[in-house]
């Protein structure tokens, strides 16, 4: 079969049992039998189970949970009934403390693996609430004529087909409170067949819906938006081509900052703009990277994607903080959040792009005490050695990709001088497979 992801489905498998001796972080128990590795949906790390498998690929196959014998201590019901078919969760039959187990097994394993290194000191690791944890969220929507109704939700596990649900047990109540009226609601437009996703956000001040439109709704379809925004206390935005096309309903009632607390101060950002899904760890988060970074007042800091300011802002409360982002957009609300807060003259704000080593011209000459990454998933591989040439003794690196980290990790300890000194995850998307982590480097 050609393709690292060719398989054959298999339609007819036996019934098999097997030890479960290792699991992913994707909520598949690894086992063995008949000589062959068995990827077994559902299944825990010393479980006994029985299994069918549905998939044969060259070194390994897949295969679905039928029974679990000897059940492990980690094992818990899902908390939500669309658990195994919906994609947005792949570990709710695993207890808390076992998933942060899991998390904190796949970081060690990456930093070993990739990186070669290993951190002096393990971090605790940071839980997070099950429950309702999720401030925003993208949402498809779909009309499916079989079920004669619009889905709104998230993909169903390994597949482009929508779930169909009426609930989600990890976004904030207010927004999994609008799935079956944000259903029929859409149902009831002319454009119904041209919407293909809404951008929910839970902000501190508003409940913002984004809706993706291909095309414009007529004067009845804004009646019932109008009336739908009114009746669930919300925004209401519509996205007709790029970002730059993001309009309110009615501008004056649909539009201006929305905003969030962090550590006491506040952000406002956009119903587009990147912001840390989970309040409650982003608040650890923030108070773990100042830890990390502020000593005696007036250090120099420098913040690396530092976006509309999560970390810049906290952090320039006692240090001088050059940050730096690739979006103006997100530079000049950054500004807008520093200046709101009484910390213009503390935070600095930069545009460069931060994927090329040229990025470096927006900070040469200056030196700083202690450098911030918060890279997206593919990491911060570009701005290394301009890191390292700052004269920064310390290095604290947030990442939401494990592999990436790892990478970045083996660079600074094996070819800049640093020594990886501790790390730890922060459970920012419990239930899933994200693994979001912090790691700290201090020159050798």
């Amino acid at each position: 079969m050609g393709g690292r992801r060719a398989y054959k489905r298999l339609a007819a498998a036996a019934i098999e049992t097997a030890a479960v001796a290792d699991m992913t972080v994707e909520g598949q128990g690894i086992a063995t039998a008949s000589g062959k590795r068995i990827f077994v949906a559902g299944a825990i790390t010393g479980e006994t189970v029985s299994f069918r498998r549905t998939k044969a690929r060259r070194n390994y196959d897949e295969a679905e949970l039928v029974g679990v014998e000897n059940g492990s201590v980690d094992r818990v019901a899902p908390i939500c009934r669309y658990f195994g078919t919906c994609g947005g969760c792949s570990l709710q039959h695993v207890s808390s403390a076992g998933q942060l187990r899991l998390k904190e097994r796949v970081l060690l394993e990456n930093l070993r693996r990739i990186g070669g290194v290993e951190p002096r000191e393990l971090l605790p690791p940071v839980a997070s609430p099950e429950r309702g944890y999720r401030r925003r969220a993208r949402l498809a929507l779909r009309m499916v004529e079989g079920k004669g109704r619009v889905l709104v939700g998230f993909s169903e596990r390994d597949s482009s087909r929508i779930t169909d649900m009426l609930s989600c047990e990890t976004l904030h109540p207010r927004a999994a409170a609008l799935i079956e009226p944000l259903s029929e609601l859409v149902g009831s437009l002319s454009i119904a067949q041209r919407i293909p996703q809404v951008e929910v956000v839970v902000a501190d001040n508003a409940l913002s819906l984004l809706l993706r439109v291909l095309d414009p709704p007529g004067a009845l379809d804004r009646e019932r938006l109008a009336a739908f925004r009114e009746r669930h206390d919300c925004r209401l935005l519509l996205q007709t081509a790029g970002p730059d096309s993001i309009a309110g309903l009615e501008p004056e009632r649909d539009e201006g900052d929305l905003w969030y607390d962090s550590d006491g101060l506040r952000l406002g950002f956009g119903p587009a703009d990147f912001i840390q899904v989970n309040a409650a760890v982003n608040c650890k988060l923030v108070a773990r990277v100042r830890q990390e970074m502020c000593g005696a007042p007036g250090r120099r800091l420098l913040d690396l994607y530092c976006g509309i300011g999560n970390f810049t802002l906290p952090l320039a409360r006692n240090s001088l903080v050059l940050g730096v982002e690739g979006e103006q957009r997100m530079v000049d609300i950054a500004r807008r959040n520093a200046v709101f807060n009484g910390l213009g003259a503390s935070a600095r704000f930069a545009r460069a792009d931060l994927s090329v080593a040229e990025a470096a011209e927006a900070w040469r000459g200056e030196r700083f005490d202690a450098v911030l990454l918060d890279p997206p998933r593919a990491g911060a591989a570009a701005m290394l050695a301009a890191v390292a040439a700052t004269g920064a003794d310390r290095i604290v690196y947030v990442s939401c990709h494990p592999a990436t980290l790892a990478r970045d990790a083996g660079t600074f300890v094996k070819e800049l001088g640093f020594e990886l000194v501790r790390a730890g995850v922060f459970d920012m998307f419990p239930a899933t497979a994200h693994v979001e982590s912090l790691a700290v480097f201090d020159r050798a």
